[in-house]
């Protein structure tokens, strides 16, 4: 059932992609993808290309699938290890969601930090404190690691 799932959520990725986000399989394993998505323009991940890694579990999609930048990335929900801090992906998940609303909530993500949540609680504080200093330094890490 999984894998059905997962092939119909690719085919339509294929046939409407979301905007500045793309997904699919590695080799020829469907339960592993990469994801990829463009630093969204009037932030500071502009013109950066961001990696993730997608696995699916065994029960998707009663289960969410887990994902984690691959691409390093300064922002106060997401860690140095690549995970995200989103309520979509634990607590909030619904078997409704698919991998192209997962991909548009990160990329939203991107532009509007959750800092109340935060999975990186330093880069909250700048981000809260110094918005110009969080979107500098968010510049500067997009252009060694993203581009």
């Amino acid at each position: 059932m999984a894998l059905k799932r997962i092939n119909k959520e690719f085919l339509d990725l294929v046939r409407d992609p979301p905007a500045q986000c793309s997904a699919g399989p590695i080799a020829d394993n469907m339960f592993q993808w990469q994801g990829t998505i463009m630093g969204p323009n009037d932030s500071p991940y502009q013109g950066g290309i961001f990696f993730l890694f997608i696995q699916f579990p065994t029960d998707y999609p009663f289960k969410p699938p887990k994902i984690s930048f691959t691409t390093r990335i300064y922002h106060p929900n997401i860690n140095r290890n690549g995970s995200i801090c989103l309520d979509i992906l634990r607590s909030e998940w619904s078997p409704a969601l698919t991998i192209s609303k997962v991909l548009l909530s990160i990329c939203s993500a991107l532009c509007d930090p959750n800092p109340d949540d935060p999975l990186v609680p330093e880069i909250a504080k700048i981000y809260k404190k110094d918005r110009k200093k969080y979107e500098q330094i968010a510049r500067e890490w997009t252009k060694k690691y993203a581009m």
